[in-house]
């Protein structure tokens, strides 16, 4: 058994709790934060001990691993302060705010021989896992094309409902580095490491904001891939995510991850299913329709919200058990945050960035 505490207490934080009671050989056991009003109330809504001293919780917890909830900027430092208490770390997305952030966590990860890894649950679609094969399986022969597509809305609302929200130093950024994650994630699990990025980036309809709502951006691949990203905030309320995979054989995959009114921890719910959208390979092209019939009924089936938070935890809490690395672990969370970071510099200076 497993036994994880939460650091910090936030709307995300909730979604984890809820899925960790799902997931097998582990338990949910306390909650960590600055705010001991705060934590206890979060403890007594799902029956943990509240904690604001990291080694108590840690000593009589006997925590073995966390999920790290805080805002972005604090990833690094709670990711850092958890390995040197011993225990295992699972951090949301993204994973930190730089490469240098991102590279100190695993370092410490590997000197604490502790297990790292980063919220990318949509990487659990099925309509996700299906891409994955089919590059696996040579179906798609080499990805040599791809592209991200994510037209979402946020309102004033949204950046009102929490104070670090929409803020350089609170937040560390815009869509980039709050919405589009999950995307970018999926872009390079596909495609591979990243190579080089030309970005513009800007911030169109959101005045009352310092970050950016939009941003397009320009990527090649060490495999020697393209492709192409398009993120925005901006238009209403909310169109889809897409993330489509092109080959060298001249066949192509993609997955809609979302569509209709983007979804936000703790204020709404995912409207529709995660499916393939797009799937040209030879022989399977007639799959589409069942597929998406599938994956619809495991939308009904299951709340969305938190089902794939479980897979991924259940992932997680089997790599601590097995002593092997985590489906998405700290190197995975390292290249997206590269890919933003290079996007985020490359519209400040307006040169491409080589990695």
């Amino acid at each position: 058994m497993v036994r994880y505490a939460l650091l910090g207490y936030g709307k995300v934080a909730h979604l984890h709790a809820q899925a960790l009671k799902s997931v097998k050989d582990a338990q949910l056991v306390a909650v960590w934060g600055r705010n001991m009003e705060k934590a206890r109330q979060f403890a007594q809504k799902w029956k943990i001990k509240a904690y604001t001293d990291l080694d108590q919780m840690v000593k009589e917890a006997k925590v073995d691993a966390v999920v790290v909830t805080t805002v972005h900027p604090l990833h690094m430092e709670h990711t850092l302060q958890a390995l040197d208490a011993g225990l295992h770390v699972m951090v949301e997305k993204p994973m930190a705010l730089t490469v240098r952030q991102c590279d100190l966590m695993i370092e410490k990860a590997e000197e604490k021989h502790k297990k790292l890894g980063v919220i990318s649950q949509r990487r659990w679609y099925p309509a996700c896992q299906r891409i994955r094969k089919a590059i696996d399986s040579g179906n798609l022969g080499t990805p040599v094309i791809g592209q991200v597509t994510m037209l979402g809305w946020r309102d004033k609302a949204y950046y009102d409902s929490d104070p670090w929200r929409g803020s350089w130093e609170l937040e560390g950024g815009g869509v980039l580095i709050n919405q589009a994650p999950h995307q970018l994630d999926l872009l390079h699990w596909y495609l591979g490491e990243i190579a080089e990025v030309y970005a513009q980036w800007d911030n169109f309809n959101h005045p009352y904001i310092e970050v950016e709502d939009s941003a397009v951006a320009t990527v090649r691949f060490k495999s020697g891939a393209i492709a192409s990203i398009l993120v925005s905030n901006s238009q209403k309320p909310g169109i889809y995510a897409k993330v489509h995979v092109h080959g060298s054989n001249a066949f192509s995959a993609g997955v809609q991850t979302d569509g209709g009114a983007m979804f936000v921890a703790g204020q709404s719910t995912i409207t529709d299913p995660a499916v393939n959208d797009l799937w040209t390979i030879e022989g399977e092209q007639g799959n589409l329709e069942r597929w998406k019939k599938e994956d619809a009924k495991l939308f009904r089936e299951v709340d969305a919200t938190t089902y794939f938070f479980t897979l991924q935890l259940e992932d997680f809490t089997q790599a601590i058990l097995e002593d092997r690395d985590p489906a998405s672990s700290g190197y995975d969370g390292r290249e997206t945050v590269k890919l933003i970071e290079g996007i985020y510099q490359s519209g400040r200076t307006g040169k491409p960035v080589r990695y």
